[in-house]
């Protein structure tokens, strides 16, 4: 084999060679342009995604501070009325003392009024009993006919409940005369 002929093959292939690797890397640039088309439409697709998650993230925040604002003051309202009616209850709770303080000196003072009163019936009873000694002398108030249970009705010395069982009686009676009166004015009515 010829040098020349090695040469000139040696020429040829690398021409071949060259007009390959210029076929192959416009194919390759070709083949990377589409292929990074594609992939950069995937990729922006992504991002529109999730841009529209972060839109739709930042609303959702939006209202969450909303909300956390409303629940905020709604809380300071709470606190503000938690110490308006601690206040009161407080308030009451010292009017209630004060309350029960006076009611228990009026308890008190009834119960002396009571007992004063009762003191001055027995102090009076005893007086009058006194005074029947005095201007007669020949009664003994000290016998068992003075009794303080019973009273002087019709001139007659009785039990105070046999008086006012009597009372009732008479007190019926009285009123069954007043309705027979009053049935006889209706009748002659109902006859003209």
């Amino acid at each position: 084999m010829d040098a020349e002929h090695i040469v000139r093959t040696m020429v040829e292939f690398g021409s071949k060679a060259l007009v390959l690797s210029r076929r192959v890397g416009s194919l390759y640039r070709r083949e990377v342009k589409e292929g990074g088309r594609e992939k950069v439409e995937e990729l922006q697709g992504k991002v529109d995604k999730l841009e529209e998650e972060k839109a739709a993230l930042e609303k959702a925040k939006e209202s969450w501070e909303v909300e956390r604002k409303r629940l905020v003051t709604w809380r300071v309202r709470c606190l503000d009325s938690e110490e308006k009616l601690n206040k009161r209850i407080g308030e009451l709770e010292e009017d209630y003392d004060d309350l029960k303080d006076k009611y228990d000196g009026a308890v008190g003072e009834l119960d002396d009024l009571k007992n004063s009163i009762i003191q001055e019936h027995i102090n009076g009873f005893e007086k009058g009993l006194r005074q029947t000694a005095f201007f007669h002398q020949d009664v003994d108030i000290t016998d068992s006919k003075f009794d303080v249970n019973k009273n002087v009705v019709d001139g007659k010395l009785v039990r105070e409940d046999e008086s006012s069982a009597d009372e009732e009686a008479e007190e019926k009676a009285a009123e069954g005369e007043k309705g027979e009166g009053d049935a006889e004015e209706v009748a002659p009515d109902a006859a003209e």
